[in-house]
């Protein structure tokens, strides 16, 4: 008997990852995988020519009839809006397009959150990638700026004065055919089934009011309508930077500023019409006042704190990912994981120097000595990494997930992945302490 299929569209490390994990996904379906990789090249190629009309017509065609049960995606480019589309047109469960548009597009995001929530909102302007000089001249600095649509941080810098604000718009022919096409499937996909009176062009910029506090995200879904929150991770940056070094969970918030993002996190979801599926909700936390500001709202899972709640939780969040993609109540339990503490850290080079992959014999030591650690790895070369190192101002090459009896027992495993993992050509000379760049701060 053949088994109900699940469609998964654009699956990415992490995805992949979940995949092979015999308690991540029910045994009862058929992964069926579709798409591209974003951030793996030659896939990624892709994007030049990607007709995402096209491509959402012939995966309707092609799965109308095929024994699909449920549509998902954690790609936040992508993914998350067309498994949806594709969902709904196949009359299969699967969050509204409409609400994934107004979280993923940070403009009218804003606009919505600062009607309802205005106490959780920061002041905000939205104005085009081509903005007049005397437009940006007048604007109000400083500003924490980023494209209305873009993943993992792409472009998002403060700007203290139009000078800065000039240079960070300063492109090449080719980087400004990237970004059209990064965006061009979600203005057409937006286009289609966004209201006409809601559509706003994706290829602008939104400046926000500099935000400070501790940042964090709310993870967790809504089914029939119901938020249940998963938990809380923290997000720790290097210093002096907006770079993530890493991400814990559980948070180290006291446990009423956690009941209070959540229910910021809530309302927000509210307000934009999420009725279904996985979220995350980034805010910040200001412990001087505890007031709680929404960075943004992404409607989908984060692939990359799933391995987390499973090490602390018992339960992956790819398994409540199926469940609400097939209409199937999910179910979930705290704390009935292996771990007490778990984090992901982020492996980066700020002056984007040259990073090699493990060796097969760095690789064979970790699955010996850690085989429950997730090992990521990003490796770039040439213009790819000097892409990246302007876009996010910084290199990620690798994430390592990893759990501890405790946060003193989740570090000191780090240590220990840090001395056996070299990332760097054997004949490189050290000097001083070689973990002192890399070992994030307690």
């Amino acid at each position: 008997m053949m088994k109900p299929k699940l469609l998964f569209l654009f699956p990415e490390c992490w995805d992949r990852c979940a995949l092979q994990a015999d308690t991540a996904l029910p045994g009862e379906l058929e992964v069926v995988g579709e798409g591209f990789d974003l951030f793996r090249f030659p896939e990624n190629a892709r994007i030049l020519w990607f007709d995402v009309r096209r491509f959402v017509d012939r995966l309707v065609r092609k799965y109308r009839h095929a024994g699909v049960v449920g549509v998902v995606s954690t790609n936040e480019q992508y993914g998350a809006l067309i498994a949806a589309t594709v969902a709904q047109r196949l009359g299969l469960p699967g969050t509204d397009p409409v609400s994934v548009i107004r979280a993923q597009h940070k403009g009218i995001a804003r606009k919505l959150t600062a009607a309802t929530l205005p106490e959780a909102s920061p002041r905000y302007t939205v104005f085009p990638w081509t903005v007049d000089p005397a437009v940006a001249a007048a604007l109000p600095y400083p500003l924490f700026v980023k494209p209305v649509k873009a993943a993992y941080s792409v472009l998002a810098r403060r700007v203290d004065r139009v000078e800065e604000l000039e240079h960070h718009l300063e492109f090449g022919a080719w980087e400004k055919q990237i970004i059209r096409r990064l965006v061009k499937p979600f203005n057409d996909l937006m286009r289609d089934l966004l209201p006409g009176d809601e559509f706003c062009d994706a290829h602008h910029l939104i400046g926000e009011e500099p935000l400070d506090g501790v940042q964090i995200n709310v993870d967790g879904y809504v089914a029939r309508g119901a938020a249940y929150c998963l938990g809380v991770v923290d997000s720790v940056m290097y210093p002096g930077t907006i770079a993530f070094q890493r991400f814990e969970y559980p948070s180290r918030l006291p446990q009423s500023a956690q009941r209070d993002a959540e229910r910021v996190a809530c309302r927000a979801l509210e307000t934009i019409g999420f009725d279904h599926g996985l979220f995350n909700v980034e805010l910040f936390w200001r412990p001087r006042d505890g007031a709680i500001k929404i960075i943004e709202i992404n409607p989908r899972l984060a692939a990359q704190f799933a391995d987390l709640y499973e090490k602390v939780d018992g339960m992956n969040p790819y398994r409540v990912l199926a469940d609400l993609a097939i209409g199937r109540e999910p179910r979930w339990v705290r704390r009935a994981g292996r771990y007490g503490a778990a984090a992901s850290f982020v492996f980066r080079e700020f002056d984007g120097a040259i990073k090699v992959a493990p060796s097969r014999a760095e690789i064979r030591w970790l699955q010996a000595a850690h085989p429950d650690i997730c090992l990521q790895t990003f490796i770039k070369h040439g213009a790819s990494r000097g892409r990246e190192m302007k876009w996010l101002g910084s290199y990620r090459y690798a994430t390592v997930n990893i759990g501890g009896r405790n946060r003193e027992d989740l570090f000191r495993r780090y240590d220990s992945v840090c001395s056996n993992l070299a990332f760097e050509r054997p004949a490189r000379l050290a000097f001083g302490n070689p973990l002192a760049a890399l070992r994030p701060g307690r």
